[in-house]
């Protein structure tokens, strides 16, 4: 992995990739899906087991006190997001089909990333603590949100079906692992702590399975044929006006509520972002049998091109913040 970033290339995004190819050339047939199946849900449930392990409750706590800042960054995830979804939803089906806008809607309504939020506003020197606990917060609060959402939204416009025993299958599979995980963490976290690479790869694993069951399970289906070089650039282009979109208005509501420079950043990096990590196991649960290729490829190329975009701005407010502050101390 390292060799790879001296390259400039992501290692866990080329490993998706790869996983996707993979799903889609060699799928899982017969007896082999199966049991890929059953792999991948004791690999989402280990997922989300580490998830527990690794949040402290002093994370949890650290900056409960700045409700304001966390609802403004819920909102923007779980309300501005998912309007800004049924706004797509009006592009003609000539021109977005149905199931990838279900994709794109999906994408919507999902929490916010942890790592990613809390690297960048790091970088970009704003209010780290803060960050851990709004991405967190997202996080926890997504398990029984997004589901919610989906049943509202997607179900109800007939772009998905999905049934209150998804929201079921989302705690049993998702939220009673992080559970275990947050009561066994008084034991297990030195010993995870000093095997953290084994721990990445099991997370990163468990992740990259969920992509090759769900490309799989759409070659199976032969979904593929539905799809074009022209729904791909499609997908792409609305990904990246409703990145700048977030972005611009996470930008202006911090201001217009008169946040300071280090909680706009927090805004700006936790509101603008939809997890990978969470998104996948989600799909995989919520959208069992279905065509799940075609709901996750949109967050797949939304994650890469917000990490991107993201990487690029957090930089220039870090080095703006750096440069700032060399001046002033002259």
């Amino acid at each position: 992995m390292k060799r790879l970033a001296r390259y400039g290339i992501d290692g866990f995004i080329l490993a998706i990739l790869i996983a996707a190819l993979a799903g889609t050339v060699v799928p899982a047939t017969g007896a082999s899906a199966e049991i890929v199946t059953w792999l991948t849900r004791i690999g989402i449930a280990l997922l989300f087991f580490l998830y527990g392990t690794r949040i402290t409750p002093q994370d949890a706590l650290r900056g409960l006190a700045h409700w304001r800042l966390h609802i403004t960054i819920l909102a923007i995830t779980f309300t501005l997001f998912p309007l800004l979804g049924i706004l797509i939803g009006q592009v003609p089906d000539s021109l977005l089909a149905p199931e990838l806008y279900a994709g794109i809607l999906f994408l919507t309504l999902l929490p916010s990333t942890v790592q990613a939020s809390i690297a960048f506003t790091s970088i970009a020197r704003g209010n780290v603590a803060a960050a851990i606990v709004s991405a967190s917060a997202s996080n926890l609060l997504g398990v029984l949100i997004t589901p919610l959402l989906a049943i509202m939204l997607m179900t109800s416009s007939g772009h998905a079906q999905i049934d209150s025993s998804a929201i079921l299958g989302v705690c049993l599979q998702l939220l009673l692992p992080f559970i275990i995980g947050q009561l066994a963490r008084p034991w297990l976290a030195v010993f995870l702590s000093g095997h953290a690479r084994a721990t990445r790869l099991a997370d990163r694993g468990s992740i990259i399975l969920v992509v090759y069951a769900a490309f799989s399970e759409s070659a199976r289906e032969h979904v593929w044929a539905r799809v074009d070089a022209g729904d791909i650039m499609m997908i792409i282009g609305i990904s990246i006006v409703l990145l700048a979109l977030v972005l611009a208005l996470s930008s202006g509501i911090g201001r217009m509520l008169r946040f300071d420079r280090a909680d706009r950043i927090v805004i700006l990096f936790a509101g603008s972002k939809k997890s990978l990590a969470s998104g996948l196991p989600m799909a995989a649960v919520m959208f069992d049998g279905q065509a799940l290729g075609m709901i996750v490829l949109p967050v797949m190329i939304f994650h890469q091109i917000q990490l991107i975009t993201c990487a690029i701005i957090a930089n220039r407010l870090g080095h703006g913040y750096e440069q700032h502050e060399h001046g002033s101390s002259r």
